[in-house]
């Protein structure tokens, strides 16, 4: 159940930072590279670090380790590797040009409390 107070804490850091259309897709049985994405935006360069900044201090406190965080400082797109959880954090013009919600359509939503 580590996996779900993972997915919990990680939604709730982006809500915290007012992060916008907080989605949380199930990819098991669909991707070898984790087990969930979490795919939100924020609307400024500042906000989407300030989003990220504050899921990777999250998870660190729950005593994950962040295998990678790609991104940052273009704060356009902020992929941060959690292992079984990957947060897709993006800047609000890009994610709907990367569209990664039609890109793994076959995925189901996931509820996680916010």
């Amino acid at each position: 159940m580590k996996e779900r107070q993972l997915l919990e804490t990680a939604v709730k850091a982006a809500d915290d930072k007012r992060a916008e259309d907080i989605l949380v897709l199930n990819m098991k049985g669909i991707s070898l590279v984790s087990d969930y994405f979490i795919i939100c935006h924020g609307n400024s360069d500042r906000q989407v670090q300030a989003i990220a900044r504050e899921i990777k201090e999250k998870a660190e406190e729950l005593g994950y380790t962040i295998k990678r965080m790609e991104g940052f400082e273009e704060a356009r797109w902020i992929l941060i590797d959690i292992g079984d959880v990957v947060v897709h954090v993006f800047h609000r013009d890009e994610r709907g040009y990367y569209n990664l919600e039609r890109l793994w359509g076959d995925a189901p939503q996931e509820r996680v409390g916010q």
